[in-house]
């Protein structure tokens, strides 16, 4: 699979506890991209962090949340992004959701 030099950068941001059709929002979202064959996806687990309701979400020890930020970022055609937008969005409760215009310098398999 190809993807072009000037694609686009999704970012969905989300709590760790948000849920979609009775699995994890992260995992359902990561699932929806491969069915979809965009380019790649990846999680990212946050330590702190808040949102629009300002509430601190952190990983130290006295404070243990179980709600803890999550990042998804896919990479794929700009095209690719904005189709993909229209399938994840009725999911996402509350979150942010922002795409960056990217150059993409290299894309591709390990070698073996």
């Amino acid at each position: 699979m190809a993807i072009p030099k000037q694609g686009s950068l999704l970012r969905i941001f989300i709590g760790e506890s948000d849920k979609y059709e009775g699995k994890p929002l992260y995992e359902w979202i990561v699932n929806q991209a491969r069915e979809r064959e965009l380019a790649g996806a990846t999680v990212i687990r946050g330590i702190e962090g808040f949102g629009r309701a300002s509430r601190i979400h952190t990983a130290k020890i006295l404070r243990l949340s179980e709600d803890l930020p999550i990042i998804v970022e896919i990479v794929d055609a700009p095209e690719k992004i904005k189709a993909f937008i229209e399938i994840v969005d009725p999911a996402i409760n509350g979150g942010l959701v922002t795409i960056e215009d990217i150059h993409v310098h290299l894309y591709r398999s390990e070698k073996k």
